[in-house]
């Protein structure tokens, strides 16, 4: 059947099923080396403070590339940005494959940072559309598909650190990655679609200043996302090297922790949108902040001692604390982002993108920050900051406001 003779809702369909395809490979290849970290972080010698510094080359990536992304969305189309990160995403995994030094694994990191915020404003104001064209909520389980692909990242180099190197490893992934993007892209909204401009009929603006009522939502929310970037960031960086530095456990189990994390916050997010339409938006995170945080922090406190004399115990422990962050955790982003997307005179890709300006800045600048407090302290206690952050968004959602589908009561 022809593209031109589909309707609003096929095309809706056809979108769905895409970007489902492509938060996954956004998760798998954003995330390809987080199982490696330990190794990587070995190899060029680098103490916990030196491994964070050298993250922040992300975060200076990162928020160029949320604040242009939301530009080109709103002036083109979000199709365009999806074509251009699915470019330049491998290109970042496979400068960090081959990095010999610091310096070289600075570039692929600051590229991995651009591409990853790059893409994310465009797939979300994408999925804004498909939920208008479709009448169905899914923002929830599209970022379930990134949580797959992130867990298949963090399954994969587990099981195969034995055997492969990271620059196998890496490379393998970024080539997948540009060959996926190829072909996924043809199955996106067209920018006729894709709500780029905003609603039809509705005055939406392409700035928000930095000040103002809408300015006042979007730093509430985004400070929000804050509250759940930091510890998902953490949690993926920072638990290899928790587990193997700290409990002992050896390469490949010390991807244990992220494995968890990545599989309850996949089930979360699978449900994430039956959670809004049975308990709201509001309630969704809010239930989930004091469940996950409150059960994480209490299994670091208790689990990690127990490390050198019962360190099965212990590690079981501990991932159970990952789990109940994961599975907490998971409905933050979709919730905050549905509100971003709904504000008033404000078009859906640029609220995205500040936003996603702040949050996902804070993604890849939290485990500097961790990292930091590590040096100063240790990496334990460093764990305390993600876990009190994560319990801090319940007190975001007063900004969370999501428009309401025409088949919604």
């Amino acid at each position: 059947m022809s593209s031109k003779t589909l309707s609003n809702y096929e095309h809706g369909i056809h979108a769905r099923n895409a970007v489902w395809a492509s938060f996954f490979a956004l998760g798998i290849t954003g995330m390809a080396w987080v199982p490696r970290i330990p190794e990587i972080k070995s190899q060029l010698g680098l103490s916990d403070g030196q491994f964070g510094l050298l993250l922040i080359a992300s975060t200076i990536g990162a928020i160029p590339g949320a604040q242009l992304s939301g530009r080109i969305v709103h002036m083109f189309s979000s199709k365009i940005v999806v074509r251009i990160a699915g470019v330049t995403l491998p290109l970042g995994v496979s400068i960090m494959g081959i990095a010999e030094n610091v310096p070289t694994l600075a570039v692929g990191l600051f590229f991995c940072g651009f591409s990853v915020s790059f893409m994310d404003v465009a797939l979300n104001s994408q999925a804004i559309a498909i939920e208008e064209h479709t009448q169905g909520r899914w923002m929830s389980t599209f970022h379930g598909l990134w949580s797959i692909g992130a867990f298949f990242a963090a399954l994969i180099g587990g099981l195969i650190a034995n055997f492969v190197s990271p620059k196998v490893n890496l490379l393998a992934m970024s080539a997948l990655c540009f060959i996926s993007y190829f072909f996924i892209t043809h199955y996106l909204l067209p920018p006729d679609l894709d709500g780029h401009r905003g609603k039809e009929g509705t005055e939406t603006s392409s700035k928000v200043p930095l000040v103002g009522k809408e300015a006042m939502i979007l730093w509430g929310l985004g400070i929000g996302l804050i509250c759940a970037m930091i510890p998902e960031g953490g949690a993926y960086d920072w638990s290899g090297i928790l587990l193997q530095d700290h409990m002992d456990i050896g390469k490949g189990a010390n991807a244990a922790a992220a494995v968890v994390f990545s599989l309850t916050m996949i089930a979360s997010r699978l449900l994430g949108d039956k959670f809004f339409a049975l308990w709201g938006h509001v309630k969704t995170v809010q239930y989930g902040a004091i469940f996950g945080g409150g059960i994480w922090g209490l299994s670091l406190l208790i689990g990690l001692p127990l490390s050198q004399s019962h360190q099965l115990l212990s590690l079981v422990i501990v991932c159970i604390g990952f789990g109940a962050a994961g599975f907490g955790i998971g409905p933050f982003f979709p919730a905050f982002n549905l509100a971003a997307a709904s504000i008033p005179g404000v078009a859906p890709s640029v609220g995205l993108a500040r936003v996603g300006l702040i949050a996902i800045a804070s993604y890849f600048v939290g485990p500097t920050l961790i990292g930091g407090i590590s040096q100063l302290t240790s990496l334990p206690i460093a764990f305390a900051f993600p876990v009190l952050l994560m319990i801090g968004a319940a007190l975001q959602t007063r900004f969370i406001k999501v428009n309401r589908l025409s088949t919604e009561k």
